[in-house]
């Protein structure tokens, strides 16, 4: 099942076009292509090993062009997504060696590539994707990039997420080998790690479908969880009352913005805050500093950038702003400790986990391609290539160390400096 019509040619041969976009894949993957990616163009042409780890598939004369020209952020995803560029075998294998290239391409070389490009069959029009309306970051706005990428059919994300419903990076602590397991060791290291037990009154920002917020009342405590998006609302207090946990858990739909009236002895905000936008950031700590009581605990737990230039990166008009986070933020990690230091708050531990971000996303990606099926059923093909596509590059990102996923847990200290969090990590490690 594929978007395109492959292309079809009457020559038996390679057309004189194909020898032109074949030698321009030779200079631009160098020594990878053959060994490490094979090519196999829309008339028949192909060029692979047994070595090879994925196969880049060009159906259309038009498809190298509309893959490889700029803007290279954004065009080889809306490629894939259209069905004009396919990858059979490794999708993560297969973007690792196209960044690769990429990245150790001199400015010589791409220039000359994008004049080669110019001249090949131009790729049809595509306007597919997001566009959002309104200031950046205000609340509707906020609302709408949440539901753009949150507000899909509940069985759709139950192919591939655990049993829970976590989506977030997982925890595969020692003997750990599934997915479902590593999910219920991360929530139980957060809460772990902000001491939460009977009677803790617990504030969960971003609380997804619930998950976090119903292992806490489990433990005893009385948690909130608040979210945008509506078919995560409407999950997570059908989860509750299946639970028989109304009293002790409920979840809003409200902005963190507007929550008021009831100070907490824990917060948690996991995968939240790359929505939050880094010029709201000193607001979003501050929000959460006023409503934690003096001595509590706030683990936020987020996607950081890790590049040596520390500008961080903004979801704009390319691949990830257009089909998969509108308005995403993701910024380096001492922004994010500077700005929680400016609200008041005391950093206690950070610790970077994406290595486990990686594995989560590669199970989650295991879990895609067993489902491949339903995916496509449920929410339409263009919907299974953006995610597999989306889920394979961040895998790769976080793998390489271009991307953290960090938890810092923070505390507000008392008048006297006494925080409730122990000297040591012992207790995590028991």
């Amino acid at each position: 099942m594929h978007l395109y019509k492959p292309y079809q040619t009457a020559s038996n041969g390679a057309t004189a076009l194909a020898q032109r976009s074949l030698a321009l894949l030779r200079d631009l993957l160098d020594d990878n292509l053959g060994t490490n990616v094979g090519v196999r163009l829309w008339d028949g042409t192909c060029v692979s090993s047994p070595e090879a780890r994925a196969e880049l598939i060009f159906p259309a004369p038009y498809s190298i062009r509309a893959a490889l020209a700029p803007p290279i952020d954004l065009n080889p995803g809306r490629a894939f997504v259209e069905g004009w560029l396919d990858i059979a075998g490794d999708v993560e294998a297969a973007i690792d060696v196209v960044e690769s290239s990429l990245r150790a391409a001199s400015k010589g070389l791409l220039a000359r590539l994008a004049l080669r490009l110019a001249s090949l069959p131009a790729p049809p029009k595509s306007v597919t994707g997001a566009r959002l309306r309104g200031r950046t970051h205000s609340k509707g706005r906020d609302a709408a990039a949440i539901g753009y990428h949150y507000d899909q059919p509940i069985e759709f994300y139950r192919q591939f997420l655990d049993a829970e419903m976590v989506y977030s990076c997982a925890y595969w602590d020692e003997g750990v080998r599934t997915l479902e397991a590593a999910q219920r060791a991360k929530l139980d290291y957060i809460l772990d790690k902000l001491r939460v037990g009977p009677g803790t009154r617990l504030l969960d920002i971003g609380c997804g479908w619930g998950a976090l917020v119903v292992r806490a009342a489990q433990r005893g405590a009385y948690a909130r969880g608040i979210t945008l998006s509506r078919s995560q609302f409407d999950e997570a207090r059908r989860r509750i009352a299946e639970a028989g946990l109304d009293g002790r858990a409920q979840v809003e739909l409200r902005d963190y913005r507007d929550v008021t009236g009831q100070s907490f002895d824990a917060i948690s905000s996991v995968g939240m805050v790359e929505h939050v936008g880094r010029e709201r950031l000193s607001d979003y700590f501050a929000q959460a500093y006023r409503v934690l009581r003096p001595g509590g605990l706030f683990l936020n737990h987020g996607i950081t950038t890790q590049s040596r230039d520390g500008k961080g990166y903004r979801a704009g008009d390319d691949f990830i702003g257009r089909y998969v986070f509108p308005d995403g933020d993701l910024v380096p990690l001492d922004t994010l400790l500077r700005s929680a230091e400016s609200a008041g708050f005391e950093i206690r531990d950070a610790e970077n986990l994406r290595e486990h971000y990686a594995r989560t996303l590669r199970a989650w990606g295991a879990n895609l391609k067993a489902n491949r099926d339903a995916v496509c059923r449920i929410a339409g093909e263009r919907t299974e290539r953006i995610w597999r596509l989306y889920m394979a590059g961040s895998a790769n990102s976080f793998a390489r160390g271009r991307m953290g996923l960090v938890q810092t847990l923070l505390a507000k200290p008392r008048l006297d400096g006494s925080v409730d969090v122990p000297a040591t990590r012992r207790e995590l490690y028991r």
